[in-house]
């Protein structure tokens, strides 16, 4: 260990007050500690020498001994200095500073009592339709919970008896432990953070003061949702012990397959089947959305693949008035079971269509075109 001097290891002046002093060794410890640089050997050192010149520092006897005779006060075998032969014993605690305050600071330490308690947050699924995804809905859903005991009215006690004060925390729901070089705070394993002590629990609900049961929540489910999405009711969930607050519940929304439409983002998608006149000579036909039927025109020679847009109906935005649109995607179907007659007239375009400009056979010029450059 270096013998670097110890005010200027905290970076503070000699007639440093102690509040200064205590504060420029919690900003260093904080920044050298090993838990924030594991595996570095340099910081460890480091951190070491901070502790070092604050045990000595914060200490009036110590700091005077040390202004008095420097390190000398503190190597083994010195009379002098009040007795601090052996000094230091390596890193014990210093004077006055809990390393617990750090903990707090660094990694949310501390008793954590209500953050402890407080009702876990539950997940619940639902399922919809995707008609009640575009429209929204409000569904009524079962969850498991807790309530008060009706026996101990929530105490967990034994009627005619009382939760007394922790007798390992002493009421303050933590306890400290020494590890290694520094002294961690948590939570009291013997009344769990509570700071009282259940000695004759109630033979209900066995000292948790609540017993299980389930409720029904109503759950505004709102226009536009989309499967895989999920809503936050606060305070909805778990209920937490001894009166802390509850947990929140989370609703996890799965919209069913549609038969016609797939969603795309706000747009809908669908086929649209129609018959080998319409697609060649155009007309209207009708088309299906999520609030009825709608016309739409097709133009004559479309061809199998063609996307029809219907503006405005397709799924509502959840956080705008945006409105997605409807795609129909044209199939030009092959008729089956034919009748004589039919046969007959299709058997007559197809001598009558022998010879056609090629023109009015677009795809099948490409392919052949595209067959020739093959073999070319």
């Amino acid at each position: 260990m270096s013998n670097k001097d110890f005010y200027e290891t905290l970076g503070v002046a000699k007639g440093a007050g102690d509040e200064e002093i205590k504060k420029a060794y919690r900003k260093l410890a904080m920044k050298y500690h090993p838990d924030r640089n594991p595996g570095n050997k340099e910081a460890e050192d480091k951190f070491k020498e901070i502790q070092k010149a604050y045990d000595t520092l914060s200490d009036k006897e110590k700091r005077a001994a040390y202004d008095q005779f420097g390190h000398a006060a503190f190597e083994q075998g010195m009379g002098g200095a009040g007795g601090f032969g052996g000094g230091f014993g390596g890193f014990g605690g210093a004077q006055g500073f809990d390393f617990g305050d750090i903990f707090s600071q660094m990694f949310g330490g501390g008793g954590g009592r209500q953050r402890d308690y407080t009702g876990a947050d539950l997940q619940v699924g639902v399922e919809i339709t995707l008609e009640e995804a575009a429209k929204g809905i409000k569904k009524r859903i079962n969850i498991p919970t807790y309530e008060e005991c009706d026996v101990c009215h929530g105490s967990g006690a034994k009627p005619g008896t009382s939760a007394s004060t922790c007798s390992t925390c002493h009421g303050s729901g933590t306890v400290h432990i020494r590890q290694a070089i520094f002294q961690m705070q948590q939570t009291c394993p013997t009344c769990q953070g509570t700071g009282k002590e259940i000695k004759d629990p109630c033979v209900k609900c066995r000292g948790e003061g609540r017993t299980k049961t389930s409720k029904t929540v109503e759950v505004n489910i709102p226009a536009g949702i989309d499967d895989g999405q999920r809503i936050r009711l606060s305070g909805e969930g778990e209920p937490g012990t001894h009166g802390a607050p509850a947990g929140d519940l989370y609703v996890n929304v799965r919209v069913k397959e549609h038969k016609i439409f797939e969603r795309n983002g706000l747009d809908l998608h669908c086929e649209l089947p129609i018959s080998f006149a319409v697609a060649a000579l155009g007309g209207e036909v009708e088309v299906p959305t999520l609030e009825g039927k709608v016309k739409l025109n097709i133009p004559k020679e479309t061809q199998t693949g063609r996307r029809m847009r219907v503006k405005g109906k397709g799924i509502k935005s959840l956080r705008s008035n945006a409105v997605g649109d409807l795609y129909c995607h044209v199939l030009v179907e092959t008729p089956v079971n034919l009748t004589d007659r039919q046969k007959e007239l299709l058997e007559e375009f197809e001598k009558i269509s022998t010879g056609l400009d090629r023109s009015q056979t677009p795809r099948k010029k490409s392919f052949w075109d595209k067959v020739g450059d093959l073999f070319e």
